[in-house]
Formats: structure tokens, C-alpha cells, sequence
């Protein structure tokens, strides 16, 4: 039998990523997230797979952004009881984020079924329960990077730093075959960013190493531009809202992104470039999520180890508070004093986001920061789009806070940076495989690996192919 590769979701789009590796002895998933988007689509797509969960050997999971990793619930419900192998931090990492996921999911049904009850529509189930994320916490297993490990009795794996988020990684598949020469394909989905504060930059492959690799097409056709610009942006902003005596909305991802910008305003503080405005993390799973950055310093660059370790870390500043407490959240939208908010869920779906935009989204005083991407038919999106009405929690308003969006704090490789890892990191491999990108960045990225005379190929949903 040849060994295959099915790709099972987050091709020519961004969420949901999930592919079946499979070999003559092992059926290999390569990461297992949620696709996102439209709620019935979401329940349809995400509560069916197109395998029996309890056939397969392994999950190998390259982060814990839940677009990788939040659908592993619902596949232990369905019978899954394999390993899951990842690395220690993002072992830390979803022991947070799947539980807070199955509380969104419960949640979301819970208003869903108020709506549903009040036009006599059937009553609907939540995708997985808190119950469901608890069991499938069991069968993690943390692998430290850059040490070889097996996961079934001809598949290895090797885990490279990724630079993408804490405890992200490219995955380095071994395939052995009976009379045949080794098959080596890496998964680089998502590939971070040089020079970006905190965390190292993605590990380069060994030439000569890689035959085949998956590759990530967020930004598959842009360029995010200087970080410092970026920087400038946010002081721009921020000086802007304080001297409006408006407040700074932030709609975060509770995972990277929120540490990134607590960071970047800390650097601007320092320097007394904005305002030592207070900043509240309104995000019971982003102070969670904070604690296990300070637990994890090996996944730290040099530069903040240094500040951590010098008692300067950009987390423990004193004008920066962690919200918690549901009631505290709310004494915030009862606070006139200009402040910076920042609160998941990033791309403005769920969580504590939706209050503080409800409440401030009317007022021209007050500027929403965009920092990350959002994904068509969110209202981050409509956000982005400045459409002049949108809906939160059934009710329409009027945008009136001014919307500013900053790409360079993207956590993604822009086109040039995807260019340039491939190029260091082989020359000679037989195929990229091009996914997690809306269709018309993976087809500019492939437009670009083109031209650089690298053979790239951009599957469709469910289509298998064989290597060799």
C-alpha cells in the first residue's frame, strides 16, 4: 500500500486544519482543529469526520490555537483513544483552551436553545461538553523539541520550533518503508516570524532533508510590513483614544497575541511614547495562559529571557490588571476613564469581547484595535470591513468607534518569509502542499513558489494524494 496524505480541512481556507497521514500499518492524524465560521456550517462540519476516530494510531498536534487543536473533543467522543504527542508547553496549553472551548460550545447552545425554544425549533446538543475536553486531556503527551520520538512502528517524529506561539512546532515525519527509501514530510502550519518579541524564530530544516512539506498560506500573498512600524501604529492609536478620553478596545486571541501587544505597550510605556494608561486583560484564559508563558521560558528568545530573569517582565507591570471576576469585567463598561481592554475571543465570536463592543462600539471617543486575523463571516471581519451596522447578541449598532487594524502583529509568515524558509530550507523537495490560507493567498503563494521553480500543489477539501 503507498503511503497517503488526505486533507481533511483548512485547505483553500484558514480554520479547521485536520489531514490523515496514512501508511500500509498507521492511519497518522495531523492536527485536529475547529472550523470556524457560520453556526450551522460550524455544527455540520465540525461534528462529523471523514474516518472512524477509533481506527486511528496517533494525533500529533502542532499548537494549541484552537483552529488546530479544538475539535479534539468531539474525536474522542467519537471513539478515539490513541496518543496525542505534543509539545510540553502546548500540553500545557490546551489543558486551558479545550476546557474553554466546551464552555464557549455550552454556552453558545444555551442562547441558541433560548431561540430556538421561543420559535418552537428543535432543542440542539453542544458540540462537546466540558466533560468531553476533560477526557480527551488523558491521552496527551508532552515531547520535548529537536528529540526523535515514536509514534507507531513506521512513522517517527521530530518537533522544530515554529516561532509561531508558545510551544509551536513543525512537525518532522520519518515514514519507513519495507524495501523502499524513507519518505521525510514536515508540516510547517503555522509558521511564525524572525525577530518577533518574545519567542526564538522558526527553526530552518536541514537541507537535503525534507521530500515533501505542508505549508501555511495565511498571508500566502501579503506582506505585514516593520514591526516598528506596526509599534508606531499602536502608540498613534492609543495617544489618539486618550486624548479623545476614549477607551482602547482590543479584541485578542487569548493564546500569543495578547502577550505579543502586553509586551509592545510595556515597550511604549517604558518609553513614555503613550500615556501610562491602565491596561486590563479581560480574559479569564489569557491571565491562564500568561501563567504558563512564565512556566515555559526555554520557548523564550534571548532578549526576554533577559527581562524576566532582570525581574522586568513586560506581564508584571504595575499599571497592567488581570480581570477575573465577571463583576469586575462589568465595572469596566461602567467606567468613564480612558483604559486599554483587552479581551478574547480574538476574532470578536464569543467571550467577554462581545460586551465591551456592545458598549463602546456607539461612542467616536473609543478605537477598536484589530491586531490579528479575522476570518470571513466573524464580526471581526464586519470590524475590519467598517460596516456601518453590525449585530452582537441578536441586537444591531451603529460602528462608531474608529477601527484601526495593524497586520504586522500577525504571529504568520508573510509571502517573503514563507519564500525565504523554503528556500533555506531545501531545494530539492518533490512537492509543497499549500493549505491554511482563504483561496487567493494560497494560490498567490503558489504563484510565488512558482517562480522560485519549486513544485507546489494546492489540494482540495478531501482529496487524497500519494507519496513517493
Amino acid at each position: 500500500m503507498p503511503v497517503k496524505l488526505k486533507f481533511l480541512g483548512g485547505t483553500r481556507t484558514v480554520t479547521g486544519s485536520m489531514h490523515l497521514l496514512q501508511t500500509e500499518k498507521s492511519k497518522v492524524l495531523i492536527d485536529c482543529g475547529l472550523f470556524q465560521g457560520h453556526r450551522d456550517d460550524y455544527y455540520k462540519i465540525n461534528s462529523h469526520f471523514d474516518f472512524d476516530p477509533y481506527q486511528l494510531d496517533a494525533l500529533v498536534l502542532s499548537h494549541a490555537h484552537i483552529d488546530h487543536s479544538g475539535n479534539i473533543p468531539s474525536l474522542v467522543k467519537q471513539g478515539f483513544n490513541k496518543n496525542i504527542y505534543a509539545t510540553e508547553a502546548t500540553v500545557d496549553l490546551c489543558n486551558m483552551m479545550l476546557l474553554d472551548s466546551a464552555h464557549i460550545q455550552q454556552e453558545d447552545i444555551k442562547f441558541v436553545n433560548k431561540i430556538n425554544k421561543r420559535k418552537g425549533l428543535p432543542l440542539r446538543n453542544p458540540l462537546y461538553t466540558k466533560e468531553d475536553a476533560e477526557k480527551s486531556l488523558q491521552f496527551f503527551k508532552g515531547k520535548p523539541y529537536r528529540k526523535k520520538f515514536k509514534i507507531t512502528s513506521d512513522i517517527d517524529c521530530t518537533f522544530y520550533d515554529a516561532g509561531h506561539i508558545l510551544g509551536s512546532s513543525i512537525l518532522f515525519f520519518n515514514i519507513r518503508r519495507k524495501n523502499k527509501k524513507d519518505i521525510n514530510l514536515a508540516y510547517a502550519v503555522d509558521l511564525g516570524r524572525e525577530d518577533i518579541p518574545i519567542l526564538k524564530d522558526p527553526e530552518v530544516l536541514s537541507k537535503g532533508k525534507i521530500d515533501y512539506l505542508i505549508l501555511e498560506s495565511t498571508y500566502g500573498g501579503r506582506l505585514h510590513g516593520d514591526i516598528n512600524k506596526a509599534k508606531d501604529k499602536l502608540a498613534y492609536f492609543v495617544n489618539k483614544a486618550a486624548k479623545q478620553k476614549g477607551k482602547v478596545i482590543i479584541p485578542s486571541f487569548a493564546l500569543g497575541r495578547a502577550q505579543e501587544v502586553i509586551y509592545f505597550l510595556s515597550e511604549l510605556m517604558k518609553a513614555k511614547r503613550i500615556p501610562a494608561l491602565p491596561i486590563y486583560v479581560d480574559s479569564p484564559l489569557t491571565v491562564n495562559i500568561t501563567d504558563v508563558f512564565r512556566k515555559h521560558l526555554e520557548c523564550f528568545d534571548g532578549e526576554a529571557r533577559l527581562l524576566v530573569y532582570h525581574a522586568e517582565s513586560p506581564f508584571d507591570i504595575k499599571n497592567l490588571h488581570y480581570v477575573n471576576r465577571v463583576q469586575d469585567s462589568k465595572r469596566l463598561n461602567c467606567n468613564p476613564r480612558s483604559m486599554i481592554i483587552i479581551s478574547a475571543s480574538g476574532m470578536c465570536e464569543g467571550g467577554r469581547i462581545l460586551h465591551h463592543l456592545k458598549n463602546n462600539i456607539e461612542d467616536e471617543r473609543n478605537v477598536i484595535i484589530i491586531v490579528g486575523y479575522m476570518a470571513q463571516n466573524t464580526l471581526g471581519k464586519r470590524l475590519v470591513e467598517k460596516r456601518e451596522k453590525v449585530r452582537i447578541f441578536g441586537e444591531e449598532y451603529s460602528l462608531k468607534a474608529e477601527v484601526g487594524v495593524i497586520n504586522a502583529f500577525s504571529a504568520h509568515a508573510d509571502k517573503d518569509e514563507l519564500i525565504k524558509y523554503v528556500k533555506m530550507s531545501n531545494h530539492s523537495i518533490k512537492k509543497i502542499f499549500v493549505v491554511h490560507g482563504d483561496e487567493d493567498q494560497s494560490e498567490k503563494l503558489q504563484e510565488s513558489l512558482k517562480r522560485y521553480n519549486f513544485k507546489s500543489y494546492l489540494p482540495k477539501l478531501k482529496e487524497e494524494v500519494i507519496l513517493d
